[in-house]
Parts: C-alpha cells; structure tokens; sequence
C-alpha cells in the first residue's frame, strides 16, 4: 500500500507538476512571458463579458427582458 501512495506522490510531483516547473523558473527570466497563460485567460473572460452584455442589450432593445422586481416574495 505503500508503493501505492508513493507513486501517487511521484506521479503529482515529478511528472504532472513538469509545467509549473517550467514556468517557475521562466519567471525568472520573463515575468510576462510566465504570466502569458494567466493573460490568456483574461483576455477570454473579457471577451465573454464583452459578448454578455452586447446580448443583454440585444435583449433589451427588444424588450424580451423581464424585470419585474416581484418575481420573488421577498421583494415585494
């Protein structure tokens, strides 16, 4: 059972960890370009807010938004 859990820890540290390790010391170096996935993802979740609130205004100016504050009891 042994063996078990130390190949699990070999498994997480050694092999799966390869490209946090090479992004740790590529910060080192270049702390955009280490960062560059972390820009990525920024730019996707702009994007997507971007396209939500163009689609919320689309729905808007159409008027198939329902914004009746009484849909819930405890608004009223």
């Amino acid at each position: 059972m042994k063996t078990f859990f130390e190949a699990i820890g070999y498994l997480f540290t050694d092999i799966l960890f390869i490209p946090l390790t090479f992004l740790r010391n590529l910060e080192l170096q270049n702390w955009w370009l280490a960062n560059l996935i972390t820009w990525v993802f920024i730019l996707i979740c702009c994007g997507a807010t971007v396209y939500w609130l163009k689609q919320l205004t689309i729905f808007k100016n159409n008027h198939e938004d329902d914004q009746d504050t009484t849909a819930h009891s405890f608004l009223s």
